[in-house]
C-alpha cells in the first residue's frame, strides 16, 4: 500500500513514543480498491494532549471528540484518539465520547464494514468486521446491527445509497431494509449534510441509485418533489417515460456523454469542470420538476405541460435554496432549466436573438442539456429534433466565429458615445442602446460606429 511519507512519519513518531497508530477508514478502503484516497486519517490510543506534545504544529480541529490535525510539510492529517460514542439523542451526534485504549472499540462504532478497517506497516490490515470480504463481494453492510447504526446517525442511511452509487456496490439486505424503516429520521439531519450526500450520489458513477432511495422511501423525506414526479405519467407522443423516469434518463445521458464533451472542449481547471458537471446533473434532474403541477389533459386524453420551464425554474430555486446550495449554482441551474425547452427556428437572425436572450456563455451547456433531453424522449421523434439542434448549434458557432454582435458589450456604440452627442445621462441612453442592439441583431453588418451614430441622429431628428 502506497502511503504518504508524512502519514508514515506521524505513525512512526507515535509508535516510537509508545503509542499505537493506524491509518483508518476511507483511506484504507480506497487503498484496497487501488484508488487514490482523498484524505488520510490516523487513529491512535494517544490522548489529544499527548498527540499535541509530540508534534510541532497542530490544530485543535475537534479536540472535544479527540481529533487533532497534525501539520506535516504543510499538509494536514487528522489524528483521532480511539473512542467510544455515547447515546445519539439528536440522531446525528453522540452526546458524549469516551477515549479508550482499544482499537476494536473504536472500529465497531463506525458506519460500514468497508470503512471500519485499519492499517499500518507493523501489523498490516486490521479487519474485525469483514470489510475486505464486503469489498470483494461489492456489498455495503453496516458494522453490527443496521438499526442501531442508523439510529445513531440518520445521515448514514443516505451515505449507504451514496457509497453504493460511488462504488457500484449492492446494499446488503438487512442494511437496505433498515434504511426504509428509519428513513423518516432523516428529517433530523441538517440541509447542508443532506446536500453533500445528495450531490455525491448525483455525480457518482451510478446516479440511478436515486431510484433505490425512492423505492425505499428516502426521497419522500429529503426530496418529496421527486416522488411526485415518479407518480406523474406523460401520455404524450413526444414521451415514453413518466416525468421522474424521463428526468433520470436525462441524468444518465449527462453522465454518458460528459466525457466526450470534455474531450471536445479546451482543457479546463479541474474544479471548474467538477462544478460544471454538478450543475448539469442538477439541471437534468430538475428540468421538468414542475410538470406535475401544470399538467392538463386535452379532449384526446393527451397530456400537456404548458409553461413548465418557468415553473420548474422557480420550483428548483426553492428546492436548491432549501438544501443550502450556493447562489451561483442556483442561478446557473435555474437559467438552464428556464431555457431548456427553447425552440430554434433554424434562421441566423433568430439565433442571434436567441443568444441575446439566453446569453452566449450558456449556449454550449444548453445545447448539451437539450440533446440529453431529446435522447430520453420518444425514439421515433429523436432524429428530427437532433437535426434541429445540430443546425442551431452550427449557426451559433458560425455567429461566434464571425464575431457578430449579440449583446450590448459587442455593440460598436457605447453610452459614452451618446453622451458625447449631447444626450443626458439617464434612462434614454439605455433605451437608445437597446434599440440599436435590436437593429444590429437583425442587420449585423450595421454594427459599425458611424452607421449606428447616423441612425441615432436620424431617430433623434424624427423624434423632434
Amino acid at each position: 500500500m502506497k502511503i504518504p511519507k508524512q502519514a508514515e512519519k506521524i505513525i512512526h513518531i507515535l509508535e516510537k513514543n509508545g503509542y499505537e497508530a493506524y491509518l483508518v477508514g476511507g483511506c484504507v478502503r480506497d487503498m484496497l480498491l487501488e484508488k487514490e484516497p482523498d484524505d488520510w486519517d490516523i487513529t491512535t490510543n494517544a490522548k489529544p494532549q499527548e498527540i499535541k506534545a509530540l508534534f510541532y504544529r497542530t490544530i485543535d480541529t475537534g479536540i472535544k471528540h479527540g481529533t487533532v490535525t497534525v501539520i506535516m510539510d504543510n499538509c494536514g492529517y487528522e489524528v483521532t484518539t480511539y473512542r467510544i460514542d455515547g447515546e445519539y439523542k439528536d440522531g446525528r451526534h453522540p452526546n458524549h465520547v469516551w477515549f479508550t485504549s482499544k482499537l476494536a472499540e473504536d472500529l465497531k462504532r463506525r458506519d460500514f464494514t468497508i470503512n471500519a478497517m485499519a492499517y499500518n506497516k507493523k501489523h498490516g490490515l486490521i479487519d474485525l468486521f469483514g470489510g475486505q470480504k464486503d469489498l470483494e463481494q461489492g456489498l455495503i453492510s453496516c458494522v453490527g446491527n443496521p438499526m442501531e447504526r442508523f439510529s445513531e446517525d440518520a445521515l448514514r442511511i443516505l451515505r449507504a445509497i451514496r457509497f453504493a452509487g460511488q462504488l457500484g456496490f449492492a446494499i446488503e439486505e438487512t442494511t437496505l431494509k433498515a434504511t426504509e424503516q428509519l428513513a423518516p429520521t432523516l428529517s433530523k439531519i441538517s440541509a447542508e449534510r443532506i446536500r453533500i450526500e445528495f450531490v455525491k450520489l448525483l455525480v457518482s458513477k451510478h446516479p440511478d441509485l436515486l431510484l433505490l432511495a425512492w423505492e425505499h422511501k428516502i426521497t419522500k423525506v429529503i426530496l418529496p418533489e421527486f416522488d411526485i414526479m415518479m407518480e406523474t405519467p406523460q401520455n404524450n407522443p413526444h414521451h415514453c417515460y413518466n416525468v421522474g423516469m424521463h428526468c433520470m434518463e436525462v441524468l444518465k445521458n449527462v453522465h454518458s456523454y460528459w466525457a466526450e464533451r470534455k474531450r471536445k472542449k479546451e482543457k479546463e481547471r479541474e474544479e471548474n469542470d467538477s462544478k460544471s458537471f454538478q450543475i448539469m446533473c442538477l439541471s437534468a434532474l430538475f428540468h421538468d420538476i414542475a410538470k406535475p403541477y401544470v399538467k392538463t389533459v386535452d379532449e384526446q386524453q393527451i397530456d400537456h405541460f404548458y409553461g413548465h420551464p418557468l415553473k420548474s425554474a422557480e420550483l428548483t430555486e426553492k428546492i436548491l435554496s432549501r438544501l443550502k446550495f450556493d447562489k451561483d449554482t442556483i442561478e446557473q441551474v435555474k437559467h438552464l432549466i428556464l431555457w431548456h425547452d427553447y425552440r430554434y427556428s433554424g434562421k441566423k437572425a433568430a439565433m442571434r436573438h436567441a443568444i441575446n436572450k439566453i446569453g452566449k456563455d450558456f449556449m454550449e451547456d444548453l445545447f448539451f442539456l437539450q440533446r440529453c433531453d431529446v435522447l430520453a424522449q420518444n425514439p421515433e421523434k429523436q432524429k428530427e429534433k437532433l437535426l434541429i439542434l445540430d443546425k442551431a448549434e452550427s449557426l451559433f458557432l458560425q455567429i461566434q466565429e464571425e464575431g457578430e454582435c449579440t449583446d450590448l458589450k459587442m455593440l460598436a456604440v457605447s453610452g459614452k458615445d451618446l453622451l458625447a452627442l449631447g444626450f443626458p445621462q439617464g434612462k434614454e441612453i439605455g433605451t437608445i442602446l437597446s434599440s440599436l442592439l435590436e437593429h444590429v441583431l437583425s442587420v449585423p453588418e450595421d454594427n459599425k460606429k458611424e452607421i449606428l451614430l447616423e441612425l441615432v441622429q436620424k431617430l433623434h431628428r424624427e423624434k423632434e
